[in-house]
């Protein structure tokens, strides 16, 4: 008698008590071509030893499951479980079960293992691993399947030291050892400062001012500081002291103000060690003090203490882009940046995760590409931003580059084309590539006035041209790199007052970008037919999955005056906040959407494609066929719900 195959998902996180009770509760079932499931049969998990089984709902194809007599193509049998009840979105948008069933039909003569789904049920309750990997829940499936990613490339059988690793960056950064807490007057001179440094043994002290400190003008040009960040709150430093001794000051007479630095960055003690990271990689600081819900500093987080405890090395990278003296340095950090992302995935760490970190890695690239290029007026007066994936933070590897400089009004220099040009093509040294749509700064149309730029964005409402709904696409997804951010902020508030004086049915024809591909779910279709054919149908994944969510997600975040957030994790949150989705659906999208983007990124590190956008079906395990399948169908009812929303089958 056949048995299961305790090697392969879900059964391989088994123990043997389990194992021995599926095999208890596990028989052959045989079906002839066109044979199909009863009713009565959808209380069973099924395995498909051999043939070809086709699920189907009414009239509408949904999934083909393969046996082993197809495997030589495949990494391993196919399974379903027939007791899944179909999901469907109501008149209002909210998701619900269906009252309808599934249908299996045997495409030609199978065999089957048929597992009793209340045995399965009762291992569930008690090993959350093989409830994860059979959850009703896309997002639970899917959170299983990084994990297995992870877990693999990891070459371990260890879920629980897996998990660790995958979890690391999520936790809060109390779970990291802070350095005490020592505060002196703003008045305090710099040898008592110096005093409490050596009998505490730190390389700082706090400096407390009873007064709000203004930011000096030479400050405000160069500086980031977050709207909520403590203006008189300012740290000490002996790199200070050292400063104060070069130009001869009398520490015993010298106050503190005069060397600390205010208006400093902190960051709450129930925030996650990766925000930390985040923070010290973009605001490039080295200490952060940590703050409770009333505002009282509880301790102060080191970067040296950071990297020990994560143990990986973005402060390192960032540390070699800051001191990048020329194009040769800058190239070395940038490849760091590619070891980096590699190394993170065999990690196990969530895409989303690395995403994130290398948009702030990248953005100091840029950062340090322009001082290098631009003289420091120029910097002053302009601002340098990243749009499309790179400005969602959903850019993981060096695909073409959507850049934009923005001018001030008035400010003019002879040599700015020269600057911009120069700017776009040192990337491309970098392996940042050109892009073919030529949304770069160094053609004109990127590279403009603020008043230019309104007019232009004014225009691009109108809709008067098909190029218009792209480049309004990039412009919101606008994201700060250096230079004066207040001028994007004033690109920003256009934008909404564009939006407001645009004609009310824009935004329906802007979302009908996200169908322009087609439906998409009969992928599983073509495939089939390829089995022991040479030619090759890949899936395209920013056509199929990615493109369709982010820019529907796009155009509902316009639609709700959504400007300020440029990621689609973010929009989604602002999206449950306005009421347009709940919490659940938007976690299914984003949870699929980071799907879409694992995928690409195991394309990109295995192979030399710089798109990076094919996945062949035949090289993806059956539980990544499962993920896929389901990510698809997510996208799927997305774009029905685009259609009702926006009336999009009317005209």
């Amino acid at each position: 008698m056949p048995q299961l195959d305790f090697t392969q998902p879900p059964f391989d996180v088994l123990s043997a008590d389990e194992r021995l009770s599926v095999k208890k509760h596990t028989q052959v079932r045989y079906l002839a071509k066109d044979d199909s499931l009863a009713v009565d049969d959808l209380q069973y998990f099924f395995v498909v030893l051999k043939g070809q089984i086709e699920q189907r709902l009414g009239d509408e194809f949904v999934a083909t499951y393969l046996g082993n007599n197809h495997t030589k193509h495949l990494n391993s049998n196919d399974w379903f479980d027939s007791r899944r009840t179909p999901e469907r979105t109501d008149k209002n948008g909210e998701m619900g079960h269906s009252p309808e069933y599934y249908q299996f039909c045997a495409v030609e003569d199978s065999l089957l293992l048929q597992v009793d789904g209340s045995a399965i049920d009762k291992i569930g309750a008690q090993n959350y691993l093989v409830r994860q990997l059979l959850s009703d829940k896309l997002s639970e499936r899917l959170k299983a399947l990084e994990l297995r990613r992870s877990n693999q490339a990891a070459g371990t059988n260890s879920y629980t030291a897996q998990q660790e690793v995958q979890q690391i960056l999520l936790q809060p950064v109390t779970d990291v050892t802070l350095l005490p807490v020592h505060i002196v007057a703003a008045s305090s001179s710099l040898y008592q400062a110096t005093r409490i440094m050596m009998d505490a043994g730190l390389k700082h002290v706090l400096v407390r001012s009873s007064e709000h400190i203004k930011m000096r003008q030479s400050e405000v040009s160069h500086s980031v500081v977050p709207p909520k960040s403590d203006r008189t709150l300012g740290l000490l430093s002996d790199h200070d002291i050292c400063r104060a001794v070069s130009d001869q000051k009398d520490p015993a007479t010298t106050p503190c103000l005069d060397y600390a630095s205010f208006n400093l960055h902190t960051i709450k003690d129930k925030s996650e060690i990766g925000d930390a990271l985040l923070m010290m990689t973009r605001y490039r600081i080295h200490r952060l003090p940590v703050l409770d819900d009333s505002d009282t500093v509880i301790g102060v987080l080191a970067q040296s203490d950071l990297i020990a405890y994560v143990g990986q090395h973005s402060q390192l990278i960032s540390m070699e882009i800051e001191h990048a003296q020329d194009m040769s340095s800058l190239d070395k950090a940038v490849e760091l940046i590619g070891r980096y992302i590699r190394a993170q995935q065999q990690n196990g760490v969530k895409v989303s995760v690395v995403s994130r970190m290398v948009q702030q890695l990248n953005a100091q690239v840029f950062t340090k590409l322009w001082q290098l290029i631009a003289p420091k007026e120029v910097i002053e007066n302009t601002c340098v931003i990243v749009m499309g994936s790179e400005g969602r933070g959903e850019q993981i590897m060096r695909t073409d580059q959507d850049n934009a400089l923005i001018i001030r009004d008035g400010f003019t220099h002879p040599d700015l084309e020269k600057f911009a040009d120069t700017f776009n093509q040192q990337l491309s040294v970098l392996g940042y590539p050109l892009c073919d749509g030529h949304i770069m700064m160094n053609n004109p149309i990127w590279r403009h006035s603020i008043s230019d730029f309104k007019a232009q964005i004014s225009l691009w409402f109108k809709n008067t041209d098909p190029m218009h709904g792209i480049y309004l696409s990039s412009i919101l997804d606008g994201e700060y790199v250096c230079g004066d951010r207040e001028l994007l902020a004033q690109i920003r508030a256009h934008l909404q007052v564009a939006h407001m004086r645009a004609d009310p049915m824009f935004v329906r024809h802007f979302a009908r970008a996200a169908l322009q591909f087609g439906d998409v779910g009969q992928w599983w279709q073509k495939f089939v037919p390829l089995i022991g054919k040479p030619t090759r149908r890949d899936v395209d994944l920013k056509k199929s999955g990615l493109f369709p969510l982010v820019h529907g997600i796009r155009a509902l975040a316009l639609e709700h005056n959504i400007f300020e957030v440029t990621s689609t994790k973010e929009r989604l949150k602002a999206l449950v906040d306005a009421g347009m989705f709940n919490k659940e659906r938007a976690e299914t999208l984003g949870e699929a959407l980071e799907f879409f983007m694992a995928q690409r990124l195991a394309v990109a590190l295995a192979t030399d494609d710089k798109y990076a956008r094919q996945v062949d079906p035949i090289t993806l395990s059956a539980l990544e066929r499962d993920a896929l399948k389901e990510c698809l169908a997510v996208v799927k009812s997305f774009k029905y719900e685009l259609t009702q929303h926006y009336q999009l089958e009317i005209g």
